[in-house]
């Protein structure tokens, strides 16, 4: 198989697995909100201008995002304690609820389909997910 069609069948099977097995959420959040949580919950905290490179944003604009989600709770800010000038954005818990629900997989629902499968089989998904993440970290960090 060659390269594209073996990506092209690995983003068709991601995407039914996402759509089959991701937690039903109820709470109205923006892509871009999203990107913003997985950003903070990746690197632990971050500036105004972390989150406005990240999205390709003005500053105006990420900073009018976090105004949004400090609103909602799922954010604060917070003084460095190295440097007084510089403000983090991190994660509140309410934060980190949410977002695990709206990028993570249901645990239910994955329990039930580990359930039908074979022992081996588990613990082969488990190793490929473990070798994609890695390399994709080494790559592109």
């Amino acid at each position: 198989m060659q390269i594209d069609d073996m990506i092209e069948t690995i983003n068709e099977q991601w995407t039914d697995i996402y759509y089959l097995l991701h937690y039903v959420n109820e709470d109205n959040l923006t892509h871009q909100a999203i990107r913003l949580l997985q950003y903070i919950e990746k690197n632990g905290e971050a500036t105004i201008g972390d989150l406005a490179k990240h999205l390709a944003v003005s500053h105006n604009t990420a900073s009018e995002h976090t105004k949004r989600l400090i609103k909602k709770g799922l954010v604060s800010k917070k003084r460095s304690s190295l440097d007084e000038r510089k403000v983090f954005v991190v994660l509140t818990e309410k934060g980190r609820h949410i977002l695990y629900r709206h990028t993570r997989l249901d645990k239910d629902k994955l329990k039930e389909v580990f359930k039908q499968m074979d022992e081996s089989d588990v613990e082969l998904i488990q190793k490929a997910f473990t070798i994609l993440s890695e390399g994709a970290k080494k790559c592109l960090r």
